[in-house]
């Protein structure tokens, strides 16, 4: 990870966009009254999105096999269906 102010990232956004995509920095680009923002790569980007939502799917398992182990499941029969 590498900060910057917005001044040097601005007269060298080449430099820093290449960072984040070519060697997949993260660049925090830091601003007055504490406004600091990111610069990524999409693909970094995508990767942390994606393990967010995994991260909440396996959540939602982990409650789900937790109510079943207290008893507050319902048992249901496979419906089966045809093509």
């Amino acid at each position: 990870m590498v900060a910057a102010n917005y001044t040097t990232v601005r007269n060298n956004l080449k430099e820093y966009c290449d960072r984040a995509t070519d060697n997949d920095e993260v660049v925090v680009v830091t601003r007055k009254d504490e406004k600091n923002i990111v610069i990524m790569s999409l693909d970094r980007l995508n990767q942390l999105e994606k393990d967010l939502h995994n991260a909440l799917y396996l959540a939602k398992l982990e409650k789900g096999f937790a109510q079943i182990e207290a008893g507050k499941g319902t048992p249901h029969e496979l419906i089966e269906v045809n093509d």
